[in-house]
């Protein structure tokens, strides 16, 4: 018994570090490049090395982490081949997600999406950068889930660290967000107006975005890049 609960609290705490480490690198508190130093870390979450190695360990498996022989750990550099296939894969995941939106929504699912878009305009007004990325974020997911199809963004999530890196640097980089939120909202009347045409093409244009802010954050932070 006393053996399981060790196992269990061992387990939390690992979950903890790799969550906390996760979100750092995710947010770009951790920059792309930046190296990672197992007794640091250690210190900084008070725990044993175990953990820290362990959780580490998993963020290398899902790319965010780069192990190099003999130079050590560092956060990975974002991978502009992944973010095309990222890209592409929402593009072609989201654009049929938002067809099926315009005749599978009710108008709970609708009513969600214009309070997220009323939260969208009050981030945009407080310059709240990262109340604006999750915003962005649960927009879209708020299309899966009213669509019955929220394990599909749950898988995509796992699949678009990369991409997703790079849109929070394309956020920090241009404050002009009315122009995403604008996007937003044609999409949203789109799906009310239950023009599944217009709203896929909507989609594709807002996702393509992407193709274009590649190219300019990769001339401006090439250091972050490969």
């Amino acid at each position: 018994m006393m053996n399981m609960l060790r196992r269990q609290r061992s387990a939390s705490t690992r979950d903890e570090v790799y969550a906390a480490l996760r979100e750092d690198i995710l947010s770009l508190k951790l920059p792309p490049g930046t190296p990672l130093s197992e007794n640091e870390a250690s210190q900084r979450f008070e725990v044993s090395r175990t953990p820290v190695r362990e959780s580490l360990m998993k963020l290398a498996q899902e790319g965010l982490v780069q192990v190099l022989p003999q130079r050590g750990t560092f956060v990975s550099l974002i991978d502009t081949s992944l973010v095309e296939e990222a890209r592409f894969m929402r593009e072609h995941l989201e654009c049929a997600v938002v067809e099926l939106a315009c005749t599978a929504f009710d108008d709970q699912s609708y009513r969600e999406l214009m309070s997220n878009l009323d939260r969208q305009r009050g981030s945009i007004e407080r310059v709240d950068l990262e109340g604006m990325f999750q915003l962005d974020q649960e927009f879209h997911e708020l299309l899966f889930k009213g669509t019955g199809k929220s394990h599909t963004w749950g898988a995509l999530g796992q699949l678009t660290v990369h991409l997703n890196r790079s849109r929070r640097l394309r956020l920090v980089d241009d404050h002009n967000w009315g122009h995403l939120y604008e996007q937003h909202r044609q999409i949203a009347e789109a799906i009310s107006a239950k023009d599944s045409s217009h709203a896929k093409a909507l989609m594709k244009n807002h996702l393509n975005l992407n193709v274009a802010d590649q190219a300019l954050l990769k001339e401006k932070y090439p250091q972050y890049f490969i």
